[in-house]
């Protein structure tokens, strides 16, 4: 049976999850990380995408991205993915797979969750209890979003611009927005759009989207949520 062809809209945020295989882990020292970062800025440079907020984990990450094309986003992350690979199993003389599958990615309504998404991501290691505050985790965008901390890599969208004038500004606001946390509906459409990759925002956006692609979504029951 074919696997469904993913949803892409050029010029809309994606919410990008890509998991170790069996959950194992993906990252083992900071080198990795730096390695990840700099694979990851060239790949979207390469393929005209656009970074706008992530967080690596342990064992999986998640991106926030907008491609300038109906390709680039795939482009970017199968780029990335061969060389992270390549770059681990030489580094720790390791064979096989690195990751879980395909990546899986979810368009983002810009006006209404995007910033929402934005927080989604940069909180998760204080949702898995691994930090009191996305400001003690080294691995996220969060020290450019909420500190203000210039990265190359980063592009801000439209709706963090809209934050403030200034750097500064727009970095303070952000914080109160990370400080009044998300509300659990909330965090159940972003991990359900993402698991079944399927656009989060309101029903107006979801409709516009069905318009767009030429064939109709099936948005099924939101079931028990899950820790991502």
């Amino acid at each position: 049976m074919p696997r469904p062809k993913r949803l892409c809209v050029p010029g809309l945020p994606h919410h990008v999850v890509q998991r170790g295989n069996n959950r194992n882990a993906t990252f083992y020292q900071s080198e990795d990380c730096f390695t990840y970062l700099t694979f990851l800025d060239e790949a979207v440079q390469r393929h005209g995408v656009k970074v706008h907020a992530y967080v690596l984990m342990t064992n999986h990450v998640h991106l926030l991205l907008t491609p300038s094309d109906s390709d680039g986003l795939s482009l970017a992350m199968q780029t990335l993915g061969r060389r992270y690979v390549t770059y681990i199993n030489k580094t720790y003389q390791r064979t096989g797979t690195l990751w879980e599958g395909r990546f899986k990615s979810s368009i983002v309504d810009r006006e209404t969750y995007c910033l929402a998404c934005y927080r989604y991501i940069e909180l998760n290691p204080v949702r898995a209890a691994m930090v009191a505050s996305p400001t003690d985790y080294q691995w996220s965008s969060y020290h450019t979003n909420g500190l203000g901390r210039a990265d190359t890599l980063l592009t801000s969208h439209s709706c963090y611009l809209q934050l403030g004038n200034t750097r500064i500004e727009r970095a303070t606001q952000y914080r109160k927005l990370i400080n009044e946390g998300l509300g659990p509906e909330v965090v159940r459409q972003i991990r359900y759009g993402a698991r079944k990759g399927l656009p989060v925002g309101c029903s107006r956006f979801k409709a516009d989207i069905e318009e767009h692609l030429g064939r109709r979504l099936s948005s099924g029951r939101i079931g028990r949520p899950t820790t991502e």
